[in-house]
């Protein structure tokens, strides 16, 4: 004998189970999501400060190029993080300032 409310029963109980599998997936969704989130908090709070200044030495590594304040969007690969004494002498001895970040104006150097 067929019972129509037995099978709508395993009808309900089907999708209820359907269902919890969709949660579990989705709390290991989120669970994973909150993990890459702390780990990129952790790798944030774990950086170095950002220098100051900043002196880009050429392609000879022996000439500085530019004198940027730090965190210059337009500094090289060739930056190195120096203070602020040493970007008031490069400055003096003729290294041009970056254009973009005007590191001379920052300085309080005016030519």
């Amino acid at each position: 004998m067929n019972d129509p409310g037995s099978s709508r029963l395993a009808l309900l109980r089907f999708l209820e189970r359907v269902q919890l599998r969709d949660l579990e997936r989705t709390r290991r969704w989120i669970a994973d999501e909150e993990q890459r989130e702390a780990e990129r908090q952790r790798g944030l709070a774990a950086r170095p400060p950002v220098p100051e200044w900043l002196l880009e030495r050429g392609l000879s590594r022996r000439n500085a190029v530019y004198v940027h304040v730090g965190g210059c969007w337009n500094a090289g690969s060739r930056s190195k993080g120096v203070g602020r004494d040493q970007a008031v002498r490069a400055l003096a001895e003729g290294v041009d300032a970056c254009p973009q970040c005007r590191p001379d104006t920052a300085l309080g150097i005016i030519d």
